[in-house]
Order: C-alpha cells, then sequence, then structure tokens
C-alpha cells in the first residue's frame, strides 16, 4: 500500500557559483589564461585592457573567505533576474570596486614575450629520405614505408615481421615474403641513428656495436660476444658466469667492453624529434626568493591579464533610465545585461579570492618548512600532511588539496610541485619524528657512497640506517629505493 508523507531534512549543497569557483582554485597558472579567454567568449560585459584612470588599476583588497569551503558568500553570488522585475539601474552607472581588475604582483614593466616553438624533421621523415637514396624498385620501396611507418618513437620495431607481411597483403594489394621483408629491413637498419628499427634492445646493442667494428678493436669484439653469448647474464650482471662462459679468468678482459655496451643508446629514435614539438614549459604558480635569509614570496600573475567591466554598457543603463521603462524588448536586454555585469562581477571577485587563497596557502607551507626553504637541503624537511596546513590557515583539507595539487613554486634551487613538500613521518631513537624525504636522501647517499664492487643489499641499508637512529624495517628501505628508481643491489653491481 502506497501512503504520501512530508519528510523534512537538512542537506547542504554546493551552488553554481561555488562549484565554479572549486574549479578555478585548482586550475594551474598555465591554464588560467585558457580559462580567462572562455569567460571572455561567453561574457560580453567582461573585457581585457588597461583602465582609463589610474585608480582603477589598483586592486581591490579581497575579502576574507566567509565559507566553510572559501566559496564566495551569498551576497557575491549573481541572482537570476527576473525581465518583469524593476532594475535599479544605479548600481551599473557608479564607477566603484568593479570597474577593473588586476592581477596580485603583476609588474607593469614586464613585456609579453612569445615562447620559442622549435621546429624540426620528425623521425620517419629523416628515415624515409634516407630510403629514397636507396635506388629501391617499387615493391622495396613500398615494403620500406611500410617497415618505416611501424617504427615507434623509440626507434624500435615490434610488430612481428609475419604480421607485416599479412599487412601488405591486404593494405598493399600484393604478396611478399618474409624473406623480402627482411632483406629490405637490413637496409633501413643501416641508416642513422645507428640502432634504428631493430626488433629488441640486443638486436640495437649489435647493430650499434657493428658500425664500430673494424676487426682490430678487441673491445668491441668482446663487446658482441657478451650480448651475442651471454645477453641474459649481462642484464643480471652475473660477470662470474659470463667469464665462465666466454672461457676468460680476469675480470679485466670484459671491464672495458661491458663499459662500452652501457654507453650505447638503447633507444635511438630519441635522437631525433618527433615533428614540429612545442616545448614544454614548466610555469610556476608561486616565485620564493631568498634576500639575505628573508623569504620573499610572490604569485606569478602574468598569464592572468587585466580585467575590467566594459564601460560601454553603461551607455545602455543611462538610455534605459532616460526612456520609457514600458518598453519591452529594452527592458528584456537590461535584464540580459544585468545577468552579465553581475557574472562578470563575480568571476573578477573569484580570481581575487583564488589568489588570496593560494599565497595564504603556500604562506604557511614555506612557514613550515621555512628551515628547507633557505637552503633548499633536504634533510631540513619536516613531516607535514594537508590537515597541517589545513588548521594553519584555518580552511578545509580538500582545498589544501586542490592548492597543492596542480601548482609549483620557482625556488633560487629549482623548480618543484607543492606536493613535494608533504611527507609522512618517521620515528626517530630520540622520539623525534622526520620526513620520509629526509630518509630517501640518505639512502640516496649511502647507495652513492657505497663499494660498486659490492653494493648495499636492502637488509645492509636498514642496519646503517638504524645505525644512524632511525626506526625503519627493510621492506620500507625497499619502498623508499623503488621509489627513488634506484635497482636492487646486484642490478647496482659494477666491475
Amino acid at each position: 500500500m502506497q501512503r504520501l508523507g512530508l519528510n523534512q531534512s537538512l542537506q547542504q549543497k554546493l551552488s553554481p557559483q561555488q562549484i565554479q569557483f572549486i574549479k578555478l582554485l585548482q586550475v594551474p597558472t598555465a591554464e588560467l589564461e585558457n580559462r580567462i579567454e572562455e569567460e571572455l567568449e561567453i561574457n560580453p560585459v567582461l573585457e581585457e585592457g588597461e583602465d582609463e584612470s589610474p585608480e582603477d588599476n589598483q586592486p581591490d583588497e579581497v575579502p576574507e573567505q566567509t565559507t566553510e569551503n572559501d566559496t564566495p558568500a551569498d551576497d557575491q553570488q549573481p541572482e537570476e533576474t527576473n525581465a518583469n522585475d524593476e532594475i535599479d539601474i544605479n548600481d551599473y552607472l557608479r564607477d566603484d570596486d568593479y570597474t577593473s581588475y588586476k592581477t596580485y604582483n603583476d609588474d607593469g614593466d614586464e613585456e609579453e614575450r612569445e615562447m620559442p616553438m622549435p621546429t624540426s624533421t620528425s623521425l620517419h621523415e629523416t628515415l624515409m629520405t634516407q630510403l629514397g637514396f636507396l635506388g629501391l624498385d617499387e615493391k622495396q620501396a613500398t615494403i620500406g614505408r611500410q617497415l618505416i611507418g611501424s617504427i615507434e618513437g623509440d626507434g624500435y620495431i615490434r610488430r612481428e615481421m609475419e604480421s607485416i607481411v599479412n599487412d601488405l597483403a591486404f593494405s598493399q594489394g600484393f604478396e611478399t615474403t618474409l624473406e623480402e621483408v627482411e632483406a629490405v629491413l637490413r637496409k633501413i637498419q643501416s641508416f642513422d641513428p645507428a640502432g634504428i628499427a631493430a626488433r629488441n634492445l640486443q638486436e640495437c646493442l649489435l647493430l650499434q656495436l657493428e658500425r664500430m667494428d673494424d676487426g682490430q678493436d678487441v673491445d668491441v669484439i668482446v663487446a658482441k660476444r657478451i650480448l651475442q653469448e651471454c645477453y641474459e647474464e649481462f642484464t643480471k650482471k652475473h660477470y662470474p658466469k659470463i667469464l665462465k662462459k666466454l672461457d676468460l679468468d680476469d675480470e679485466d678482459y670484459i671491464k672495458d667492453a661491458i663499459e662500452l655496451i652501457v654507453r650505447l643508446n638503447p633507444k635511438p629514435g630519441g635522437e631525433v624529434s618527433s615533428g614540429n614539438v612545442k616545448n614544454q614549459y614548466v610555469i610556476p604558480d608561486f616565485i620564493l626568493v631568498n634576500n639575505n635569509g628573508k623569504l620573499e614570496l610572490s604569485l606569478n600573475s602574468r598569464n592572468a591579464p587585466e580585467l575590467r567591466i566594459s564601460r560601454s554598457y553603461s551607455d545602455m543603463f543611462k538610455a534605459y533610465d532616460k526612456s520609457d521603462k514600458k518598453d519591452k524588448k529594452l527592458k528584456e536586454a537590461v535584464s540580459f545585461v544585468k545577468q552579465k555585469l553581475d557574472a562578470a562581477k563575480w568571476f573578477i571577485d573569484a580570481i581575487k579570492q583564488r589568489q588570496h587563497t593560494l599565497l595564504r596557502t603556500m604562506r604557511a607551507i614555506v612557514d613550515f618548512q621555512f628551515d628547507y626553504f633557505l637552503d633548499g637541503d633536504e634533510t631540513k624537511l619536516h613531516p607535514m600532511i594537508l590537515k597541517d596546513i589545513a588548521q594553519m590557515i584555518n580552511m578545509d583539507i580538500s582545498t589544501v588539496s586542490r592548492v597543492a595539487s596542480s601548482k609549483t613554486i620557482q625556488t633560487d634551487f629549482g623548480i618543484y610541485p607543492l606536493k613535494y613538500f608533504f611527507s609522512e613521518g618517521i620515528a626517530t631513537d630520540s622520539g623525534e619524528e622526520v620526513s620520509s624525504r629526509e630518509v630517501k636522501q640518505i639512502i640516496k647517499d649511502l647507495i652513492e657512497s657505497e663499494d660498486k664492487s659490492k653494493p648495499h643489499p636492502d637488509d645492509k641499508l636498514e642496519d646503517l640506517l638504524n645505525e644512524k637512529g632511525y626506526n625503519i624495517a627493510r621492506r620500507t628501505v625497499a619502498k623508499y629505493r623503488e621509489q627513488l628508481n634506484i635497482p636492487v643491489a646486484r642490478l647496482r653491481k659494477e666491475m
């Protein structure tokens, strides 16, 4: 039996303006310009450019956060306006706080610079040019083009030769044999860069050694034998097995040959850039300068142009004020402009609030990690989690997470993502907690200073750390070593 009833409950929902602010807060400086351009396109009231009066160029005071989620207060959010409602145009004829906006820390003397875009020949274009010099017949040229098209960005052909034969039969419409395809492949493998079109790493290294082999260089001859006869032992650094297999009794016989192999290029395709590639530039969101022990933090805002409310729309309100208020079309037009004005005001205010939140969060991080930011010594990093910063600035953890997720800071010793400064804590014998990054740095230092002929296994690293007062288990040592992209002791062994 169905019944009707009333149920009263309280629910917290984010308004569209709050959701938009959250997305705006998460956008890094590199993408902020695109976001502003989108707003300029959809809102004719908002425009870009310098203001007529110098007073308007000064940024307004940033309003304090008034809600838990750090979104604009309700009175700042644009309201939907009905065309039948009476419109108070006096609010839009004033030259008040919203006539202009200029981003924080913007140096007016900075000139706009275009990022360089290098242009170069792609790997496939380079290979196709060399293919044209071979003087092949039409069938061989077709096979060559198919093979070059199968070469991946790192320079390898990972598709089976039988599959390429089938591809030629179905796509090109003529029959060929595996022997014919491999014959053309050998010609392509003679192209530059050396090692191109190899089917695996072993073949790639051997192709490069073939270019060096003049029949007299002992190191090249031994290196080829190592790759041909002892490749598996070489990859696992089982040097005694290599000596036994090659019937040698002294490691010096293979030492120089192994050093030669290690110097070869495992990714020959990386020597040629692919196409008209636009260089990737990291645009820091914050800039931190150490001025004689005083840390000066600023927000990089060069990608956020000056924004203002278009003054031309005030003429529409003046005309509406002098005209017959009963003109329905004019009233609808003014109502539309009013909504766009409200939206533009909120967007300008949201940009200001975004920058205020970013600076407030970053200042707390700098204060927390002050010792580290003075000289960049990783051992001075303190354990820090999102909750620590959220409590310092009295904001929600989710807000701090959004700020730290995709932002970077430029320091005197490099550019770092904000996530870099957050780490878990590890207890020491003295009862203090140190950052996991400090422990990783010590592990890195221990490995760099080890005897390469007898590298430290993980249990030895555990003992050395315990001697230094760090209570850490072997499995944690292994985890940190893997995070540092350092191989196990056996693979670090050198002769």
